[in-house]
């Protein structure tokens, strides 16, 4: 049974970015081939980070904002990540490490290797890991920010300020830190809170045949148009790839046609593991068979090689760790205990403030009638700290 939430086209959509960031390394592992030459890996990449955003305001803004959904979330984001993030870490230190190897994305040195496991390190595709972990960090203030928009409207302007300055800026900051990505995840999050409000538009045809349009031109555009923008990340990339996801997300006749199929959606569902290991796994394949297919046909081997093993590590060891973690957490949660998140704290103190409020008037208004004033909860504590204590030598009674 599917989820209610879940978007099949994302999937696909998810599928087909995964596939050429794959496409994008050929050129990397076989240099022989001319493919080298047409890349769309960082396309590929950006459109990630703004899916990211998409989906964690999609799945998460409308849900309460508490201490505990918020540590869910945490665990469930880390446990879909990591595990299978170190794993491949652990297999790139590992061929690094043969002599005459050569592997061609290597992690060098006991320094190298922690800090890919500390997530500070950059070596090949694992340089989009960090800032991705760094927003499910940054994304509880903007839970915070879609759950309540009017109460928190300077932490929005503040966002819409920065994001504006990063992109005059050019997006600077080395590619593992957030605030060079940040746009990305941020316009990908708005769509993603946007999308609840479109339900009543149904995209026709010809609107699914323009997102088609629009994603071939997103990852072509600069192939084609070399001199027009030479760069892709900027703030314009990053307002294109949240239009995109939003598009796709309303599911959009042909668009969905061929975003939610079946081989496509397949791609998606092992995209993750397939973005992380399709480098090594490509790299050995070519090793292994060199000598004895012709590189066209090695590199169509190469790529049914990748595509199965990055689907038996999502069986064994992607899907797996993220169930026994977040079994684990559910287990466990139970002893933390529940405390109110500080939104909650302010909410309860502009109540309480109301309620005295109240009370002062319904006192200020009986005593103009004749009536004794209702006693606040000042002079009912003065009170009591004026009662006195006798003992009887059995017993202390309150008089």
């Amino acid at each position: 049974m599917s989820r209610p939430d879940y978007i099949p086209s994302l999937d696909g959509l998810r599928g087909i970015a995964a596939l050429l960031v794959v496409q994008a390394h050929i050129g990397l592992i076989f240099p022989n081939t001319a493919l080298h030459s047409i890349t769309m890996g960082s396309e590929a990449v950006g459109l990630f980070f703004a899916l990211s955003g998409f989906l964690m305001a999609h799945l998460y803004g409308s849900r309460p904002l508490t201490r505990e959904t918020v540590l869910d979330f945490l665990v469930s984001r880390f446990a879909r990540i990591y595990p299978v993030y170190l794993v491949a870490v652990l297999l790139v230190a590992m061929l690094s490490s043969i002599q005459d190897l050569n592997f061609v994305q290597p992690i060098i040195g006991g320094t190298d290797f922690l800090r890919h496991v500390f997530l500070l390190g950059s070596s090949g595709v694992f340089w989009s890991i960090p800032p991705e972990i760094q927003f499910y960090l940054f994304f509880p203030i903007l839970w915070l920010c879609l759950a309540r928009p009017h109460r928190h409207s300077g932490v929005i302007v503040g966002l819409t300020v920065f994001v504006m300055v990063d992109g005059l800026l050019g997006l600077p900051g080395p590619g593992i830190m957030l605030v060079s990505k940040l746009p990305y995840f941020l316009f990908g999050a708005l769509a993603g809170a946007m999308h609840s409000y479109w339900d009543k538009w149904t995209p026709s045809a010809l609107t699914g045949a323009f997102t088609l349009f629009l994603l071939a031109v997103f990852f072509t555009y600069r192939n084609i148009l070399p001199g027009f923008s030479p760069e892709f990340w900027s703030l314009q990339s990053a307002a294109a790839a949240a239009v995109i996801v939003a598009l796709v997300a309303r599911q959009p006749p042909i668009a969905a046609h061929v975003l939610a199929s079946a081989p496509v959606r397949f791609l998606g569902t092992i995209s993750f593991s397939l973005y992380l290991f399709h480098v090594p796994i490509m790299f050995l394949v070519r090793r292994a068979l060199e000598a004895l297919t012709p590189e066209p046909a090695l590199i169509l081997v190469a790529l049914f090689v990748a595509a199965a093993g990055a689907w038996f590590i999502h069986e064994t060891i992607e899907v797996p760790s993220r169930r026994l973690l977040v079994g684990l957490w559910q287990h466990h949660r139970w002893r933390i205990p529940s405390r109110e998140t500080p939104a909650e704290t302010i909410e309860r103190a502009i109540l309480d403030l109301h309620e005295t409020e109240k009370r002062l008037l319904d006192g200020a208004a009986s005593a103009s009638a004749g009536e004794p004033p209702i006693p606040t909860e000042a002079e009912l504590r003065e009170r009591a700290e004026h009662s006195i204590i006798q003992d009887n030598g059995d017993e202390k009674l309150r008089a």
